[in-house]
Parts: structure tokens; C-alpha cells; sequence
């Protein structure tokens, strides 16, 4: 059960704060649901994490048609699209360009979809919010952080990827990756969408940058348990900006090794292998490491990403943009230290 009036005050705080929320102006909130095929293949306890989200965001738009009846707002239910960016159905990507601003709290994210890239260029803006849970709202959590200080480092750490030639990750567990961020721009998620046209996540708090594709080679090790599901480490290994081999992982291994079919060389397989972002995670509240949502953005981890940039400054449209996310990692750009163990050095 989601208690309204425990997430009431950081949700009016977000649309005040972090969308800037103008007098008259129209607010959309969208969710998916589960379908027919969902509800006959998924287990119980993934049923009920999707239709808890879907709860949640019926409860926010709630919130917010009560916080402020001078705006209006619509609630909007969407069909479950199967994976984070894939494309939405064309009824409700027209849908997405009705509003000044737009909520999106879903079990996959379209972050990494044209369908929020049009609503982005129609004026839209866009709080992108998938896997979000309830407590997420709640004091101390993520999206109760000092949104003016993410900002101020999240914005420096962008600089230092914008200006970096060359990047390289490493871990404890063995990630060791390398690949070039030549003439790409470091971007900001810093949770402040006041502007139009804005877009980023919430909870947010990450610096990002889409590397030069064909350019990665190492290997990145998914810690067990910092991802759903994940009880033993998984190592992508990649070549050329692709991934060549998934091993480990388990169950978790498993779909991943169905979802990029490695040897496969057509589409939409290829386009899924490849490297898509090097992330920096920004935010002292963020704690959660097996919501990739909330881990993502945890002060002193980086994530990398597979599938989609398009949508970031890359060349690769893809039906998947996943995130894994590292902790304690040692960043350098162009062979300088930024992050040991986890914590910034510059």
C-alpha cells in the first residue's frame, strides 16, 4: 500500500523544485502495464513490482491535481513495451507531446526512445522516472538531496568528460575497459528540468557521455547484487565498442547471452552489443544498488551501458539502452586520475 501522505510533500517538491511547475500549465503523468503476455509469463513478485509503479504513479498524478487545481492534469496508461528503449505505440507517443510537463513513471525506461527525444523537441519537458519505488520519495531518500550541489558537481564532472580524450575504468573485480571519448560532450542530469525542452531522470545526479563507437576494448564485471537478480558476477567482454562474450551471471547471464545472440551479426542483436554510455553517479542520497534507477546515480559508482546512444550525442539507435553500474571504480581520463576506490580526486 503506498501512503499518500508520506510522499505527499516531496511530490509537490518536485514538480515546484525540480520541473518548475507554472501556474496553468498542463502536467501529464504516464505509466505502463503489465500485458496479457506479462501477466502469463512473469512471476508474481515482478507482477507486483509493475502494477505497485503503476499504483504509484496514479497516486502522484493524484498529488499533483490536488497541489495545484489551477493546473490541469491527465493520467495515461500505456501498454508494457517488453524492454528499457523500446519504442512506444504511436497513440501513446503522440500522447507524450500533449503537456508542458511530463511525468514518466514506468517499468521501462523511454528515456532512450524517439518517442521522448519528439516530446523533448516539442517543448516537453520531461522527468524520465523508470523503476521508481515509493520510498524513493521519502526523507532521506534520493529525491530529497541538495539539488543545487548535485548540480554544481555533476556540471564539473561533465566539463572533465567533454574535454577527455580517452577514458579507462577499472574495479576490484576486474573491470578493465578503455575507449575513446573523442569529440563527444559530457551532458548533465542534475534534477533541475525548469527550462523548456529539458529531460533527464529522477531521482538524478550523474554526469554522462556517449564514448566513440568501435572504440572499447576490456572487459566490465557486474558486481552480485548490483543488479535485479544478479547472485553471482557477470562479465561482458568487449572489442571494437561491441560486446564478444557474457559470462557468469547465472539466470541474469542468461538473458542477456538470448538478449545480444553473440556471433549473430544482423539487427537488432548487433546494435544492442554496444557500448553506449560511461556514466559518473552524483547524488549522497542515492543507496540502492540493485535498482538501476536509484544505483545509477550513487555518489562514488560509474555505470556503463549497452545498446542505444542515438539519443545522447551517438550514432546507434537500438531497442535497448541497459545500464550496469560499478562500484568503487578508479576513472581516468586521458591517463589522469578522476575517481580511486570510489572517490574524486580532481
Amino acid at each position: 500500500m503506498i501512503g499518500k501522505e508520506k510522499i505527499r510533500k516531496s511530490v509537490i517538491d518536485m514538480f515546484k523544485v525540480n520541473m518548475g511547475l507554472k501556474s496553468d500549465e498542463k502536467v501529464l503523468v504516464v505509466t505502463d502495464a503489465p500485458t496479457l503476455g506479462d501477466w502469463k509469463e512473469k512471476t508474481v513478485d515482478k507482477l507486483t513490482d509493475f502494477t505497485q509503479r503503476t499504483l504509484l504513479a496514479k497516486t502522484v498524478s493524484e498529488i499533483a491535481a490536488e497541489g495545484f487545481p489551477e493546473c490541469p492534469v491527465e493520467f495515461y496508461v500505456y501498454p508494457s513495451v517488453g524492454s528499457h528503449g523500446a519504442e512506444l505505440g504511436a497513440e501513446a507517443a503522440e500522447k507524450l507531446k500533449t503537456a508542458d510537463v511530463l511525468i514518466a513513471i514506468t517499468s521501462y525506461s523511454l528515456s532512450h526512445t524517439k518517442a521522448r527525444e519528439d516530446a523533448t523537441k516539442a517543448k516537453v519537458r520531461v522527468a524520465s522516472m523508470p523503476l521508481f519505488l515509493a520510498d524513493m520519495f521519502y526523507p532521506k531518500g534520493p529525491m530529497s538531496a541538495d539539488y543545487t550541489k548535485v548540480k554544481e558537481e555533476t556540471e564539473k564532472l561533465s566539463k572533465l568528460l567533454t574535454e577527455a580524450n580517452e577514458a579507462t575504468v577499472k574495479t576490484s573485480a576486474g573491470t578493465d575497459i578503455t575507449f575513446s571519448l573523442k569529440g563527444r560532450t559530457g551532458l548533465v542530469d542534475a534534477g533541475i528540468f525548469a527550462e523548456t525542452g529539458a529531460f533527464g531522470n529522477l531521482p538524478s545526479g550523474e554526469a554522462y557521455i556517449a564514448p566513440l563507437e568501435g572504440t572499447a576494448n576490456g572487459k566490465v564485471v557486474v558486481e552480485k547484487g548490483w543488479h535485479t537478480g544478479l547472485t553471482e558476477n557477470m562479465t561482458l567482454v568487449f572489442k571494437r565498442g561491441k560486446v564478444i562474450e557474457v559470462t557468469g551471471g547465472d539466470n541474469v547471464g542468461d538473458e542477456f547471452r538470448k538478449l545480444l545472440k553473440l556471433g549473430v551479426d544482423e539487427e537488432p542483436y548487433k546494435s544492442r552489443r554496444n557500448l553506449a554510455e560511461l556514466g559518473i553517479g552524483t547524488n549522497p542520497y542515492a543507496k540502492r544498488p540493485d535498482n538501476v534507477l536509484e544505483a545509477e546515480k550513487i555518489k562514488g559508482t560509474v555505470h556503463i551501458a549497452i545498446g542505444d546512444n542515438a539519443h545522447m550525442g551517438g550514432k546507434i539507435s537500438a531497442d535497448l539502452h541497459q545500464d550496469f553500474v560499478l562500484p568503487k571504480p578508479d576513472l581516468y581520463l586521458d591517463g589522469k586520475p578522476v575517481m580511486r576506490s570510489g572517490k574524486t580526486v580532481v
